[in-house]
């Protein structure tokens, strides 16, 4: 109950530290410009999902069952994403919610380890892993640089990464020489963790008319985690209602010794629409 009470405070203050730095920046923005910009998007992000698991019996005893989520998981069931942005003048506040449930069933596999030793021979399971992550960016942004051929934003805030991945399996083959307690059984493990991130978000536009653009966006952090770090790029058409954009998007996450999700990786394709106002 410590150790949770610890990390529930350690988030808060994150959070705190973040919003008091970005609050006296917009109000010192007053005189910068008269009027709020707005901008939303909403996208569509298609990524696959790397990284490793320790699972922790279910019961008291045992050695941990290691997955390789990247081996297992094959299907994304569900996701949501979408971002708003405030500024006036140079300075402004950004956020990013990005919410994703993964699930696959995988029969004979032998994608795992059995606390962090080979599976013996003869051996394999049928795998069930779920995996629903909600990943959330707040940050304040200044304006570096604007003309007709680029912008760019600096970028300093907090990313939060909550997840709940739940595993069940049955194991098939002769077990005697394995100190495992379940034959078959499941179990779930929950992951919170906030980190300061500070990056530059912007665009590239070309040609005579600049319809085109290439946005980029590229953030580092650590905090509650070792390191995570995030890029995005692609191609993009202005429009006069707003802007679509085709990129590729790339997250990863490396945990501090001891956590039982050792890593974690969401990479893929997104689609998105912007819209001004």
């Amino acid at each position: 109950m410590t150790k949770h009470n610890d990390l529930g405070r350690s988030s808060l203050r994150v959070a705190t530290f973040t919003l008091a730095g970005v609050l006296p920046l917009m109000a010192q923005a007053q005189s910068a410009s008269d009027d709020w910009k707005f901008g939303a998007t909403i996208y569509g992000w298609f990524p696959s999902i790397g990284g490793t698991t320790s699972f922790p019996p279910p019961s008291n005893g045992g050695p941990s069952i290691d997955v390789s989520t990247k081996q297992v998981i094959d299907a994304l069931k569900f996701t949501f994403m979408g971002t708003l942005e405030a500024r006036k003048g140079q300075w402004g506040a950004w956020t990013d919610l990005v919410y994703a449930d993964f699930g696959a069933t995988k029969s004979g596999s032998r994608d795992f380890s059995i606390g962090h030793a080979g599976v013996p021979v003869g051996v394999d399971a049928n795998l069930n892993l779920d995996v629903k992550t909600w990943i959330w960016t707040v940050a304040g942004t200044y304006n570096l640089a604007t003309t007709p051929e680029y912008t760019t934003d600096l970028v300093a805030g907090a990313r939060l990464l909550d997840m709940e991945q739940t595993l069940g399996w049955q194991f098939n083959g002769d077990l005697s020489g394995t100190p495992i307690l379940d034959r078959a059984g499941s179990t779930t493990i929950n992951l919170n963790r906030w980190d300061g991130i500070v990056g530059v978000k912007g665009r590239a536009n070309l040609g005579a008319e600049r319809k085109w653009f290439v946005p980029y966006y590229a953030d580092v952090g650590t905090g509650q985690t070792k390191l995570t770090w995030q890029a995005v790029t692609g191609l993009g058409y202005q429009f006069d209602w707003g802007a679509l954009a085709l990129t590729y998007r790339y997250l990863d996450y490396q945990m501090k010794s001891g956590s039982k999700v050792e890593s974690l990786t969401l990479s893929g394709v997104a689609l998105s629409a912007s819209f001004t106002f």
